[in-house]
Parts: C-alpha cells; sequence; structure tokens
C-alpha cells in the first residue's frame, strides 16, 4: 500500500448503487426536446433542416421513421452530429446539487506523508473526489513506491513550493498558483521542497 492510499480515499467517496435501467430513446420526442430547446418553431427548424413542415411533424410524433438522409438534413439543421440525436441527456431534469465545506470542516485523513482534508463528502455517487493536503514528504525515499489509481488528476498548489515526480517526466518544481492536470495510473508523488510543509489542492476523478 502506499503512503497516500488514494484508493481508499476513493472508496470513501464513492457510493456505487444500482445501475439504473435504461429506456430506449424515443426520437421524436428527442427531435421535438432539441426544437424547442432553440425556441423553433415547426417551420423554423424544418427550414433549418431542408424537411417539409409535416415531414418533421411527422417524425416528431413518431408517424414517420426518417430515412438516413433526413437525419442527416436534421442533424445539420440543429447543428448537432447523428449520434446526438440518439444520445438522450443523462438526466430528465437539473437537479441543483450542492455542498458547502468550511475551512477546517474537512474530514481528515493524516498519513506518513500527506494531511488529507477530504471536500463535499455530503455528496454521494460524486464525479470527483476533492480534497487539500499538506504535503509532509521531503524524499522520495518516504513513499513506498509509487502511486497510482484509476481515472484522471489535477493539483493545484495553494502555498509552499512542491515538486512532482511522475514516472514519464522529469520532476517539475511548483508553486503558488502552479497546476498539473495527469493521468492517475501513471506513477507520481509529490514533496515540499519549501521550508514549511507545502498545502495543494488534489481533485481526482471517479470515473
Amino acid at each position: 500500500m502506499t503512503q497516500r492510499d488514494p484508493k481508499s480515499l476513493i472508496r470513501l467517496a464513492r457510493d456505487n448503487g444500482e445501475d439504473s435501467h435504461v429506456e430506449p430513446l424515443d426520437l421524436g420526442a428527442r427531435v421535438r426536446e432539441l426544437r424547442k430547446a432553440r425556441n423553433w418553431t415547426l417551420e423554423q427548424a424544418a427550414s433549418q433542416a431542408g424537411l417539409a413542415r409535416s415531414t418533421l411533424s411527422k417524425i416528431e410524433n413518431g408517424q414517420m421513421s426518417p430515412t438516413y438522409d433526413a437525419l442527416k438534413k436534421l442533424a445539420t439543421g440543429l447543428e448537432i452530429s447523428v449520434p446526438q440525436l440518439f444520445t438522450p441527456p443523462q438526466r430528465d431534469q437539473v437537479v441543483g446539487r450542492m455542498t458547502v465545506t468550511k475551512q477546517g470542516e474537512g474530514t481528515a485523513h493524516a498519513t506518513a506523508t500527506y494531511e488529507h482534508e477530504l471536500l463535499g463528502e455530503a455528496l454521494t455517487k460524486k464525479q470527483m473526489l476533492p480534497y487539500r493536503a499538506r504535503v509532509r514528504a521531503r524524499s522520495m525515499e518516504e513513499f513506498d513506491g509509487w502511486v497510482r489509481h484509476d481515472g484522471e488528476e489535477f493539483l493545484y498548489v495553494l502555498t509552499g513550493i512542491v515538486r512532482l515526480y511522475t514516472e514519464f517526466y522529469e520532476p517539475v518544481e511548483m508553486r503558488r498558483g502552479d497546476s498539473a492536470y495527469y493521468d492517475g495510473s501513471m506513477g507520481h508523488n509529490v514533496v515540499s521542497v519549501s521550508d514549511e510543509d507545502a498545502t495543494i489542492l488534489w481533485v481526482t476523478s471517479l470515473t
């Protein structure tokens, strides 16, 4: 196990749940939704797509299966790709989830090399894991090998100076305001090179 053990942090944040059942796409409803999102009338949308109003009306009402040529015209008129016609929105409505973590209120998770403060814990099924970290480590020898994990990671230096080590690149010295975005499966470690412990913001994708 690595000193940072990001997988344990990810397990704390992830709520797998059950896979939701995906309903077949109603192409007519999808076309109508896209048209109304643009505040277009049937006449306006038909004109944009180069189709007859009656043809578009029949497509929206499920009374006609459009040819591929008609689908291409529809996609062009709506300024999207053909596959997007068959890609339903992930949610039927805006959920508006939100949580606020005040300074010092995140859950602490300390290791020999880092002190983590988990942020945004009130929300389940997040797509990202944000946490603030105080970097204690001063050399690579303090780590039990490389840190690796699934997903991608964003690092932003809040205070102090750090050195980012990765297995495929030369070490990079980073100061306040510097940031890095990298593949989490690539071995990586961070050490402080300033007199004081540096602090960083880490955001790891949970996909």
